[in-house]
C-alpha cells in the first residue's frame, strides 16, 4: 500500500511519531570524498522539512563531526517539531582509548559533544552505534538510563549488535525499569537481506522498531553500476570515490548487480526510478519503522520521497524476493521444514494470531 507525506508511524513500542523516511545526513560535508557542502546540505534539510518529514539522523563523527555540525545550524527554529537521532561509541579522538567504545566515559562525553555540536538541549533518539563486546551491557543501559532521567536524552536504541545482546539488554532493562530501547538500526535491502535471519524478528518480539541504512546498497541498487565496475575498478586506488568504497566493503558483486537488473525491471513496470522500487521494498518490511535515505542533490532526495507512492503488484514482490532471497540456515529452516510441521502438529490445523 502507498504512503503519504503525512503519514507517520510509531517507533517501536515506544509513542513517538516518526516519518516512514528519514533523512540521512553522513552526506552533510565532503571530508569523506562525497556528499554536499554546506550550501546543498541545506537545501537538503530544507526541502525534506517542507515537504512534512520529521526524523534525521546523525553521528559524531559523520564526516569528521560536520554532519553534527551543520545540522546544529539547520534545527534552529524546527527544533521542536524534529526528531534528531544521533549515535555513541566511535573514535573521537584518535590517540585516546576513552574517546570511542561502548562503556560509561565515552557515552557521557560523547553526549556532551553532540548537544554541543548540534546546540542542542536534548537528543531525541541515542543509538549505541557500533557494539564493541567488551562494555558490560548493565554499564550501557544504567549509562543511557542516567541521561534519559536528566532529559539530555528521551529514547535509547541499538545498532551493528548481535540480535542475542539486544534481546538480553531489553530484558534487564524491563527487569530493573531503566528506559526500554525502541529501535534498532541495521543494514537491511534487497542486496543485504541476512537480518532476516534474527535481527528483525527479534526486534519485533522485543518491541523495537527497525531503521534500514544503506537501504540501496550503496547506490548499486539504484542503477548507476554496471558489470564493466567489477572489471575496471581497483579496490586499492584510494581514490576516495563511492565505487572504490564499495567495492571495499563487498556490496559491489554480481549477485547485487542481478538483483538491481530486477529492480531496474519493476522500476520500468511502475514507471519509477529503481531507487523508489529498492527503498519502497524495505518499507513493505512490518519490522520496519523508518527507512534512511541519503542525498547529495535535492534531484535525489526528490526521487527518494517518491518511494511513498509505489504500490506493488504480488509479482512484482515475488519477483524481487526470489531474486534476493537468502537461506536461513539453522534452525530457522528446520523448523520451517514439512517434517517440523508433521511431528509437532500432525494434521492439525493452528492459527496464530499475533
Amino acid at each position: 500500500m502507498a504512503l503519504t507525506l503525512d503519514t507517520y508511524r510509531l517507533l517501536g513500542r515506544s509513542g513517538l511519531r516518526v516519518s516512514p523516511l528519514a533523512l540521512g545526513t553522513a552526506t552533510f560535508g565532503t571530508e569523506w570524498g562525497w556528499g554536499a557542502e554546506q550550501d546543498d546540505a541545506r537545501k537538503l534539510f530544507d526541502l525534506y522539512v517542507e515537504r512534512g518529514m520529521n526524523f534525521v539522523d546523525t553521528a559524531p563523527t559523520y564526516t569528521n563531526g560536520s554532519s553534527e555540525r551543520l545540522l546544529g545550524q539547520f534545527i534552529h527554529g524546527h527544533r521542536e517539531s524534529l526528531v534528531v537521532a544521533t549515535k555513541y561509541t566511535t573514535l573521537r579522538s584518535p590517540g585516546d582509548p576513552n574517546s570511542g567504545g561502548a562503556h560509561r566515559k565515552s557515552l557521557f562525553a560523547s553526549v556532551e559533544a553532540s548537544l554541543r555540536q548540534l546546540n542542542t538541549d536534548y537528543i531525541d533518539l541515542l543509538y549505541l552505534h557500533v557494539w564493541d563486546f567488551t562494555t558490560p551491557v548493565e554499564e550501557v543501559l544504567r549509562g543511557m538510563d542516567d541521561l534519559v532521567r536528566q532529559g539530555k536524552v528521551l529514547y535509547v536504541a541499538m545498532s551493528n549488535i548481535p540480535a542475542w545482546q539486544v534481546s538480553r539488554m531489553q530484558a534487564i532493562a524491563d527487569l530493573r525499569s531503566w528506559s526500554p530501547l525502541v529501535a534498532l538500526q541495521i543494514e537491511y535491502s534487497l542486496a543485504e537481506r541476512t537480518g532476516e535471519r534474527d535481527l528483525i524478528p527479534m526486534a519485533r518480539e522485543m518491541g523495537l522498531g527497525v531503521i534500514p541504512y544503506s537501504p540501496l546498497a550503496g547506490g548499486v541498487l539504484s542503477g548507476k553500476y554496471s558489470r564493466d565496475d567489477l572489471i575496471a575498478a581497483n579496490v586499492d586506488s584510494g581514490d576516495g570515490t563511492r565505487k572504490a568504497f564499495n567495492l571495499a566493503l563487498g556490496t559491489l558483486t554480481e549477485r547485487s548487480l542481478a538483483i538491481a537488473d530486477v529492480v531496474k525491471d519493476v522500476a520500468a513496470e511502475q514507471e519509477r526510478t529503481p531507487a523508489q522500487i529498492g527503498l519502497a521494498w524495505t518499507l513493505q518490511n512490518p519490522g520496519v519503522s523508518a527507512t534512511l535515505i541519503g542525498a547529495r542533490t535535492p534531484g535525489q532526495l526528490e526521487d527518494n520521497l517518491g518511494a511513498l507512492e509505489v504500490d506493488f503488484t504480488g509479482s512484482q514482490l515475488s519477483r524481487l524476493d526470489e531474486v534476493s532471497k537468502i537461506d536461513l540456515g539453522f534452525p530457522h529452516d528446520l523448523l520451517a521444514s514439512d517434517h517440523i510441521r508433521a511431528v509437532t502438529a500432525g494434521d492439525l490445523k493452528i492459527e496464530s494470531r499475533r
